[in-house]
This record gives structure tokens, sequence and C-alpha cells, in this order.
């Protein structure tokens, strides 16, 4: 097989933010997971655990999206500020039927994204919500005048306007978030969206509209036609990015299958059903081009991952799973086609941080444990803010079911600084693959980095209070023959290389 990376025509830049965060009030994807309050035993700073906070700055988490999600429908953000113990104690209908004690709001979400360093991306509430309550909190977080909001937030103990990066308006419209039709939410869409006030110009807020949740086109269509009629879409910042959902769910959404007790056949269906992805952004792109072509809104996948059934004995509502080397797989296909299709998409979230579906981290009372998932970001890490490389692997052959085939090796590239950052999945649960690298230059490169993630049992996972059994260990499995670069990939791994 050979690995064609076109390093002398550099492409499109691959925004730092394709490799973002969601963080919903789900099971203890907040509580417990990243905050345990200032009063917990737990080390923290100012309610959000340190080694959670310290894990996630290892990958450099560009954006963090919150409160949901489906949660996002139902939150009242008034609920979530002021002082604690006097903050409204819910039921969180969404998810598990739990008391939602609002101690986690919009100045803790900001104090996360600030010592994360990333950017904010607040979901704001179509569901449930009024256009004057998004206003309201628009002007809560960014007001710089005098106002009865601004006032507000000073009063809560925050006197400088905070920075807001994007705002959503809604979530799933087409399901949890009110079961709307297409036209129906592209006119409220209209009607929010013009109440996104920009009280600082030098940093507007970009506007997320809600996209499908299926291949199925309609809901882009319908909701561009009417979002362009009278109005184009990206006029004065109207629509800045259109969102996309896709979950791998390996059997069907009654049966997902088990995080790690899963049958041969699964594997190979989970990576297939990665694979759609990149079917999902094209039929998209087809249909933004013709409204927008000059690529001014940019695609949002803004939930991804795997999503199975919840690890046996904890609450069905929570949505906890483990995670394994497919899920690493998973991640390292996903990641290849965002970073392929970086003229267009411009920013994903994977579905989630911490303790819900595809997370990056888990957590058990002060216990916390890195997923396979984790290592895989803390190798691409290397291609946010580089522009990417055409990309081609020839020759590579296919494996799996009839049905549910997936190509044996998903691979991308960029560079940045004088740097090309190649990574690569072999697919195959068996078998090793050698490939080939043609940098199409006659510039000899040098190796200066090289990191793979896999392990010796395809259903291992790391566990609390255990060693490791998937970490991002050194890799060695290349040489320099005929001048040429040539890579062995061991089966079922992730591998990152950077050359200069």
């Amino acid at each position: 097989m050979k690995l064609i990376i076109e390093t002398t025509k550099p492409g499109s830049y691959i925004n730092p933010d394709i490799y973002g965060h969601f963080s919903e009030h789900l099971g203890r994807g907040i509580y417990e997971g990243l905050y345990v309050g200032e009063d917990s035993p737990i080390p923290n700073t100012d309610g959000i655990r340190n080694d959670v906070l310290e894990a996630l700055k290892e990958i450099q988490v560009p954006v963090l999206r919150w409160p949901g999600g489906c949660f996002a429908d139902e939150y009242h953000w008034m609920d979530g500020i002021g002082p604690k113990d006097q903050r409204k104690k819910l039921v969180n209908n969404s998810w598990g039927g739990v008391t939602e004690d609002n101690s986690f709001g919009t100045h803790e979400f900001m104090r996360l994204c600030e010592l994360l360093g990333c950017k904010s991306y607040v979901n704001g509430n179509l569901g449930t919500g009024t256009a004057k309550e998004t206003a309201e909190w628009v002007e809560y977080m960014t007001g710089t005048g005098e106002s009865p909001m601004t006032d507000l937030r000073k009063k809560n103990g925050r006197e400088k306007p905070w920075k807001v990066d994007y705002f959503a308006v809604g979530n799933e419209s087409w399901g949890c978030g009110g079961h709307m039709r297409p036209a129906y939410y592209a006119d409220l869409y209209r009607h929010y969206a013009t109440f996104i006030r920009n009280y600082d110009p030098e940093n507007p807020i970009k506007k997320i509209c809600v996209g499908p949740g299926t291949e199925d086109t309609k809901w882009t269509e319908v909701v561009l036609d009417a979002c362009y009629e009278d109005t184009p879409a990206f006029e004065h910042g109207f629509m800045d990015y259109i969102t996309i959902h896709h979950y791998v769910v390996p059997e069907n959404w009654q049966e997902k299958g088990s995080a790690t007790t899963y049958p041969d056949e699964l594997w190979y269906k989970a990576l297939h059903k990665a694979g759609i992805m990149e079917r999902i952004i094209n039929k998209n792109r087809v249909v933004l081009d013709k409204y927008d072509p000059e690529g001014k809104i940019a695609l949002c996948v803004d939930e991804w991952g795997g999503w199975y059934d919840v690890e046996p004995g904890t609450n069905p509502g929570f949505l906890y799973q483990q995670s394994t080397i497919r899920d690493a797989l998973i991640a390292g296909i996903t990641m290849d086609i965002f970073n392929r299709n970086s003229d267009r998409v411009k920013m994903a979230c994977i579905a989630q941080m911490v303790n819900v579906l595809q997370a990056v981290v888990l957590t058990e009372g002060p216990d916390m444990v890195k997923t396979p998932t984790f290592y895989v970001f803390r190798q691409y890490k290397h291609h946010q803010g580089a522009n990417y490389l055409p990309t081609m692997l020839v020759n590579n052959k296919t494996e799996g079911p009839e049905d549910w085939k997936v190509p044996v090796v998903s691979a991308s590239s960029s560079v940045k600084d004088g740097v090309v950052t190649v990574t690569m999945s072999n697919a195959s649960m068996t078998e090793e693959v050698t490939v080939d690298v043609d940098t199409c230059s006659e510039k000899e490169y040098e190796v200066i980095e090289a990191t793979i993630v896999t392990a010796s049992d395809i259903r291992a996972f790391n566990d609390f209070r255990e060693e490791e059994k998937i970490t991002e260990k050194r890799f060695e499995g290349f040489a320099m023959e005929d001048g040429g670069l040539k890579i062995t990939l061991p089966p079922h791994s992730v591998v990152m290389m950077r050359m200069k």
C-alpha cells in the first residue's frame, strides 16, 4: 500500500475547533465529572476538579459546548446564577429524572473555559425559552453598557463581560428540541438570531443554526432556503455555522451492544458507521454549495462518537460507558475525515467530555482514568491550526462482513511551521499493514516524533486503580528504505508521526 502526501500543496486551514468537546448536564458529566464544588475533599479550583483540568490541558481543548444537548432546551439560565444556596432545584427531565441544583451555571462554565484556555460555545434554549430570554442571556454575558443585565452580572461578581465565541439557536429541533418541521425552525432561527446582539463589535458572536441528524438533507435544504429568502444567511453574521449530528451505534438504537464485550462483527459495523460521517458531510456540502458557494457558512459536527448500552448497574439515563481500542479507531477515522473536509468543517465536538458516551476522561469518586480516545486526541492535537495536505491511499484494501466492509487504513496529513504530521489508523483486527510513504517532494524528511495507541486485546480498556492497558507510546515501526519511508502499522492501532 502507498500513502501519497502532497507536501508541496498545502490546502485548507484545519481550524483547532474541529477538536472540540461537548459537556451536557447529563449523568455524571458535569457533577462529579467536571465539577465537585469548592468544599469537596477532591482537589479543585473554584469547584472544578484539578485532575480533570490537567488532563484536558494535555489535549489542548480548543472549544467547549454547554449546557446541552437536549438539556439546553429546558435550561433557563437565570436559575443558574446568584448565590448557590438560592438557586432553583429542578428535575432533569431529559436525563435520568435526577435533581439539578444549578450549582454549575453561567459563571462556573465561563470559569471552566478560562481555566482550560478554550473558546465558549453556549447552546440557547429554543424549545421552552423565549427570544427575550436569549437576548438577556447574551446581554448578561457580554453587555458593556449600563443595563439591568450587565448590572446583574456585576452584582453576581463578574465586572468585565465575557467573550462568548459561539451561540446556538436550539438543539436537535427536529427531535428532543421540539419536534419541529424545518420551515418552522427556520422562521424561529431568523427570529432568535436577530436578538443575539454583538455588544463588542471586535469580537462578534458566531451564530449556529441547527442542522440534520440523519443522512437526509431535506432539513438542510428547507432551512437554508427559508433563511436565504429576503436575507442571505451569511449577511451580517446572520448564520455562521449549521450543525450535523452523527453517532456510531453498532447494532441498532434498541440494542446498541456492549462497550466492552462486543462480538467481532460489531467491531466492523462500528467502524463502518464511523466512516459514514464523510458521506453525511459531502451530502450537506452539496446543499451548502448551492446556497453558499463562497463558503461563508461552515459545518459544525457538534455531536459525534460511539453510543453503546450503559455499563451494567448504572442509571440508563446517565449514558455511562467504558471505552476500548474500538473507540480509539472511531476517533482516528472520524478526525481524519474532519481534516480531509476542513474547508467546510470548521468545528466539531465529541460527545461527551467526561463520564458520558465516548468520553475522554472517566471519574469515580476521587479517581480518574484517561480513555483510549483521550490518547488519540493527544496524538491529533498536532493537526490543530495546521494546513491540510492532500493525502491519498493507493491499493487500500477493505475488511469485514460483506455489508459492513471498512477501508483497512485511514489517514490524513497536515503541515505547520515546517513540520508534517501524519495520522493513520489500521482497522484490521488481526493483520499488520505495510505502507510506503511518498511525499511528492525531493526533500528528505526526518521523523522527529512517532507514537502509537493500541492494545493486545481489542476489548481492553483502562479501569480505575489499575495500570493503564492503553496509552500513547513511542512508535518504532518505521524505517528509511531506498530513500523513502516505510511504515508497518500493527493491527487495530492508531499511529501519529511528525516529520521535518
